[in-house]
This record gives structure tokens, C-alpha cells and sequence, in this order.
């Protein structure tokens, strides 16, 4: 089948490698227009651009896909399929009509579950104990499309967002390869979405870093995984940001004030509103990310309160 793969971020990357290895022709890669990245904030390609020069393929970055001259384009790619991964642009009806087999798209959960921005991070806080991807097929209402195919993956207690990000895009390329076959056989199956059990995965704020330790200690582990790479969990110490990269939920009761330190046996516990956070990772502003221990041996917190 010829091909055009739309993308932009990292996860997109396995999916279109597959593509690459695989008998199918890309015909023409669509990505986000080139932005500025990094500290430096140098202007900067996405690596779904990099990988597809990189291995000879045509390159697209329109800012919009709803003008007359994009719709040219598109069309005179003449391909049979549009895959779709972590793109950022809306598909307009006019060019999801355009292949012979539609557009279909690799999304970072188990549909009906988590529509939306966030997937993996909503599904790490939310505490599922599964998750995985879903290929389906793309219409104009977001990630409502029928469900052609689903790898599923069981989340670990130690499993972060970035952790996650990385297996979910490995096995959106899995299911991605099924799915082709499927389409070429004429075998593929779609199944509508149960609209009862739909749920959101709302974009995440930065707002949402900061820690409230009435929260249960479990849900506060939760969010710390969950809001790891970004915009990591925070909390204030001494007046400054610490924050919190790695922790763990421990069982016991306090009878502390939420927020306040218990240090033992160089381990750093913080009262919380059910439990206790014993915090693993952490990082103080212009420093690095230090385990917890070296940054104890640095601030003497015991009885002090975070928040």
C-alpha cells in the first residue's frame, strides 16, 4: 500500500520505522512545522521529520491542512491509507474521504478510555492497572472513531509517564503491523465505542504539579509517576520549588499535619492525609536530580513542613 504517515513527537517514531522496514511505500511524511525547543530555544525538527529525512522521505509541514493548496497536495500523493500518530492537526473531512482505506489512527490508550490530550498520564493517576494502545479508525469527533485493533499492556508500581510513553509507542508500531495485515486481507474488524464507558484525558496543566498533602499518600504516588517527565510534581520547601521525581505510597498511620517531614534511617517520609510519601528523587532549583539521601545530607528537614 502506498502510504502517507502524519506525526510529530517521539511516540510516533516506532510506528513510523515499522512503516519504514515494512513492504509499504511511504509516500510522504506530514509533521508539525519546525518550533523552538530546549533551554536554548533553537529552533528545532521534530523527530518523526528527522527519522523521514533521514531515510529519504518526502516532508510536509503545512501549518493548517484546510486550505485548497493543502488538499492538493494531499491528493496528489494518491495514497491508499493516511496513519495518523500524535499529530497535532485535525484532519479535515475532505482529506479523511481521500484513501481507498480511510485513515486510521495509533492512540495511547484502551478506548473508550481516555479520549483526548493525556492519555497516559490521566491513566497513571486515575490508578488503572491497564492500559495500552488502540488502532481505530479517524472521524471528525476526537478519538471516536471504530476500534480496529488493541495491545494491551499492564502498568507497573513503578511505571512513569515517560516510562509508559516509550512501551505504549512500541506497541503501537506492534499494533500498527497487525492492523496493515488485517486491511490487505480484507479481515480487519471495526467495533464502535461503548459512549457509556467514555471518559477524558483533559491536557495536563502546570498547576496540577503542586502537591496537596491532604491528598491520600497513594494518590500523591500517582500524580508524582503520572506527572513525570512534566511538570513534575512539586512542592515548597524553605520557600523554593523542590521537585519530586520519584516516590512510593507507604502504609501507616500519623498523627502528623499533612506535609510535615519524619526522617528515619536516611529514609525521607511525609505525612500525608492517608499514609505516608516516602520521596525517592528529588531535584532544588538550578540543581540536578539527586537521590534522596544525597539531598538529606544537604538539608537537615526532619519536623520541617513541605507546602
Amino acid at each position: 500500500m502506498r502510504i502517507i504517515f502524519a506525526g510529530t513527537p517521539e511516540f510516533a517514531v516506532p510506528s513510523l520505522q515499522m512503516l519504514l522496514d515494512s513492504k509499504h511505500e511511504v509516500c510522504g511524511v506530514y509533521t508539525q512545522p519546525d518550533r523552538p525547543a530546549g533551554r536554548g530555544r533553537h529552533t528545532t525538527a521534530s523527530p518523526v521529520k528527522e527519522l523521514a529525512i533521514k531515510a529519504g522521505i518526502a516532508v510536509f509541514q503545512p501549518d493548517t491542512l484546510k486550505t485548497d493548496a493543502d488538499f492538493r497536495q494531499i491528493s496528489s500523493l494518491n495514497a491508499d491509507l493516511i496513519v495518523v500518530v500524535a499529530y497535532g492537526m485535525i484532519l479535515t473531512q475532505a482529506v479523511l474521504d481521500l484513501p481507498k482505506f480511510g485513515c486510521i489512527n495509533v492512540h495511547g490508550s484502551l478506548l473508550p478510555r481516555w479520549r483526548g490530550a493525556a492519555p497516559i498520564q490521566r491513566a497513571l493517576m486515575a490508578g488503572d492497572k491497564t492500559t495500552g494502545v488502540t488502532i481505530m479508525q479517524i472521524v471528525k469527533q476526537l478519538d471516536a472513531g471504530d476500534m480496529l485493533h488493541k495491545e494491551e499492556y499492564e502498568i507497573t508500581a513503578s511505571d512513569t509517564s515517560s516510562d509508559l510513553y516509550e512501551k505504549l509507542a512500541a506497541l503501537g508500531a506492534i499494533g500498527l503491523a497487525k492492523v496493515l495485515t488485517q486491511i490487505e486481507d480484507g479481515t480487519a474488524h471495526a467495533e464502535k465505542q461503548d459512549e457509556a464507558l467514555v471518559t477524558y484525558a483533559h491536557k495536563l496543566e502546570k498547576s496540577e504539579a503542586v502537591i496537596d498533602w491532604t491528598q491520600a499518600a497513594e494518590q500523591i504516588a500517582r500524580n508524582v509517576r503520572g506527572l513525570n517527565p512534566w511538570p513534575v510534581a512539586q512542592t515548597l520547601y524553605d520557600g523554593k520549588v523542590l521537585r519530586i521525581w520519584q516516590a512510593e505510597a507507604i502504609a501507616g498511620e500519623t498523627d502528623l499535619e499533612a506535609g510535615v517531614v519524619n526522617c528515619v534511617d536516611k529514609k525521607l517520609d511525609v505525612a500525608t492525609g492517608k499514609g505516608w510519601l516516602r520521596l525517592h528523587e528529588v531535584q532544588m532549583p538550578g540543581g540536578k536530580r539527586m537521590p534522596v539521601q544525597a539531598f538529606l545530607n544537604a538539608h537537615p528537614v526532619n519536623g520541617v513542613k513541605f507546602g
